[in-house]
């Protein structure tokens, strides 16, 4: 049973709720002043504010794998520390989201963004449910218990074993402090676990449809319409290479072994220039129209229902995205995308914030 979602009398319009990108890293990689809008970055937070952003999830993004000689927790921590800073130096034009009423709050409020924050990969925990504690308690709401294989979970481009029995406990112990489960990134396996031992909706911030474009990263139609039955929500990643096939294939071929080489050095240095040296050759295979991003979203709908789709658009996570798509800047396209493709003004509202809303606000009580 989907709890309603009930309105505010003031909205704002257009209104957009994002569940997943990763620009508080490119501070980490140098050259981002988010407050100000000046660096290389696809958010920031002029950005987010004159296209109508109501809430943006930021993520925490420290796996062992991508930064072996870290303290993780305390990177972790940095990390938090960091879009604390944003918010206290955005003058109030942005506001830490921990409960549903700020969620409400936010919808009837103009120039102001709310600021989610979310574990990309549970490694900061140390290999204990309980750390979650610690995080929960610096505004944590929204985990992704792994994005390479962990402690606790195998994952989609990993090995695709399932939970753990620390991972098991921290999907409990996650429920118990109302922190949102999600479960981009995890194997097939772990999802099935996840969606047995819920008792809450949970989401899928930034996977797509697995029968358009078959990346292990997307959904199935099996995963989207159980997703749906307990009220959960998927959001459309707006990466090209989880959208359209043909694109994949070229993708693949050049990342694929790219990533195994970035995989076999723990050298930040060398990793970075394999980065970048990709990064190059990735930006030269044309780019998929934007079409692509409606086909999603209508197969979401065809297959679970209006009320299990949203956006979550990995911005500042992925390379490229599709023609005309650019950054935060680039969603009331994606909103008169939809529109154009077919969708009724109530389902394009729902897609673009609505349904997002409705369920965060709901695991957050």
């Amino acid at each position: 049973m989907l709890r309603d979602f009930s309105l505010p009398s003031a909205i704002r319009n257009p209104q957009f709720f994002d569940a997943h990108c990763d620009t508080v890293m490119r501070v980490f990689d140098g050259g981002l002043d988010f407050v100000a809008g000046q660096g290389r970055a696809h958010i920031d937070l002029p950005r987010l504010l004159a296209a109508g952003h109501g809430v943006q999830l930021f993520a925490i993004f420290a796996p062992k794998s991508q930064y072996p000689d870290q303290d993780l927790r305390a990177f972790a921590d940095d990390i938090i520390a960091t879009i604390k800073g944003w918010i206290a130096a955005s003058g109030e034009r942005m506001r830490l989201v921990t409960a549903a009423s700020h969620i409400h709050e936010l919808c009837a409020s103009e120039g102001v963004v709310g600021a989610l924050l979310g574990m990309e990969g549970a490694d900061p925990l140390e290999g204990r449910a309980d750390n979650l504690a610690h995080f929960h308690q610096l505004g944590l709401r929204s985990l992704i218990p792994a994005w390479s294989d962990n402690a606790f979970s195998g994952t989609s481009m990993g090995s695709g074993g399932p939970l753990t029995e620390e991972g098991a406990e921290l999907i409990e112990f996650a429920e118990a402090l109302r922190v949102m489960i999600d479960v981009s990134h995890l194997s097939d396996a772990a999802f099935e676990q996840v969606r047995q031992m819920t008792r809450r909706p949970f989401v899928a911030s930034h996977s797509n449809c697995r029968e358009i474009c078959p990346s292990p990263r997307n959904l199935t139609d099996a995963q989207i319409r159980a997703l749906a039955v307990r009220g959960g929500v998927m959001g459309i990643n707006l990466s090209a290479d989880f959208l359209a096939p043909d694109y994949m294939v070229l993708w693949d071929a050049i990342a694929g072994p790219a990533y195994a080489d970035a995989r076999r050095t723990s050298d930040p240095v060398e990793k970075r220039r394999i980065r970048d040296e990709t990064r190059a050759k990735l930006v030269q295979i044309p780019l998929p129209p934007a079409e692509w991003i409606a086909r999603h979203v209508r197969h979401a709908i065809d297959v679970g229902g209006e009320d299990c789709i949203g956006l979550g658009g990995d911005l500042d996570g992925i390379t490229t995205m599709p023609v005309g798509i650019t950054g935060a800047e680039s969603y009331p396209a994606i909103a008169e995308l939809l529109s154009e493709a077919g969708l009724s003004d109530g389902q394009v509202e729902k897609v673009c914030w609505r349904n997002m809303a409705r369920v965060y606000a709901d695991a957050l009580g």
